[in-house]
């Protein structure tokens, strides 16, 4: 007789987790999540970096390093002068200057300095200008826009606070007895003297050195000159800050009406072909739309930003000393007409 046993199950058998691959996949679970984590963590920091950056470039447009003024027309031209304050069109602010008179004078030429630096700029050179025309019996005043200013300090705006600042600078120039009045303007200087002529204060000329207007373009150009970044959204973004650190839009900025107005007085342009900071374009726009007959245009081969004095000193004074000699001509025939309708 056979006897058939039933085999009994082995201890341990059956479909039971093995161990290794459990902690194997939570390992690679909790790896994952991490790794997540710090990728989120990591473009999260660059984002914010990014952001601040370009919150720190509008900070640096808006408040630029000025040197302290060293000097003075006494020291530098032994040039006899006054110290003034005088407000700002608009009353939003005090403006210092520098009041140097002629004997017997009603001519008068104010000086706009450029971006970053002060009333004295010394690359033009503004003391041998200043010196030039004091000779030429013109009264001067120099003055310091609001982000040059130690004692009145206003954030730069790209035009649109200093228009304001010239405007009061031509009334006060006005108030002492100019009946002749021109402005001559470097870079930003030269284009906030096109800003502030939108305004219809009236002036018998303007000489515009290295004429630079803030606008998105030429905002990247010189951006582009010091740090290779995207045009957007580095554009957009320092839009979006500027406001916040100036109290004022770049968007305010007329650039497209500053380079298409015909203005109703005479304007010598003078730019380089080599400006890495202001394209030549600019000069060359503003001229195209002039129609005073007196109007000119001098473009200097291979001269750069605000050094065409320096570089073309003996051209540069002739060319502008003739220039103002024609206004000069004008307006005296303008007041014989308007005499002679008087009478």
């Amino acid at each position: 007789m056979t006897t058939m046993s039933t085999p009994l199950p082995l201890a341990g058998s059956g479909t039971l987790p093995a161990p290794a691959q459990t902690f194997e996949r939570k390992l690679v679970h909790k790896f994952g999540r991490f790794a997540l984590n710090l990728l989120f963590a990591v473009c999260f920091l660059l984002v914010i970096l990014f952001l601040v950056f370009h919150a720190y470039v509008a900070w640096a447009l808006s408040h630029p390093g000025v040197a302290p003024l060293v000097s003075n027309p006494m020291l530098a031209k032994n040039l006899h002068y006054s110290e003034v304050t005088f407000a700002s069109a608009d009353k939003k602010t005090l403006v210092d200057g520098w009041w140097i008179p002629a004997a017997n004078s009603r001519q008068t030429i104010v000086l706009s300095h450029g971006y970053g630096a002060n009333r004295e700029e010394f690359w033009v050179p503004m003391y041998d200008l200043a010196d030039l025309l004091h000779g030429l019996k013109y009264n001067v005043l120099m003055f310091d826009y609001g982000f040059a200013s130690k004692t009145h300090r206003a954030p730069a705006t790209g035009g649109t606070i200093e228009s304001q600042q010239l405007l009061g600078a031509i009334q006060f120039a006005r108030k002492q007895g100019s009946d002749e009045l021109v402005v001559w303007g470097f870079s930003m200087g030269a284009g906030t003297a096109l800003q502030a002529a939108l305004h219809l204060e009236p002036v018998d000329a303007m000489i515009l050195d290295s004429t630079f207007i803030p606008d998105n373009d030429t905002l990247y150009h010189n951006m582009r000159n010091r740090i290779d970044i995207p045009k957007y959204p580095s554009v957009s973004l320092i839009q979006w800050f500027f406001p916040l650190m100036s109290g004022s839009r770049l968007e305010q900025i007329p650039s497209a009406q500053i380079q298409q107005t015909a203005y109703d007085f005479p304007i010598l342009l003078i730019h380089g072909t080599a400006d890495d900071k202001s394209p030549t374009y600019l000069a060359e726009n503003v001229a195209k739309a002039q129609t005073n007959a007196l109007s000119q245009l001098w473009i200097v081969p291979d001269a750069i930003h605000e050094m065409i004095y320096r570089t073309h000193p003996a051209e540069y004074v002739q060319r502008a000393t003739a220039f103002l000699e024609l206004v000069h001509s004008d307006a005296l025939a303008k007041t014989q007409e308007s005499e002679t309708v008087k009478a």
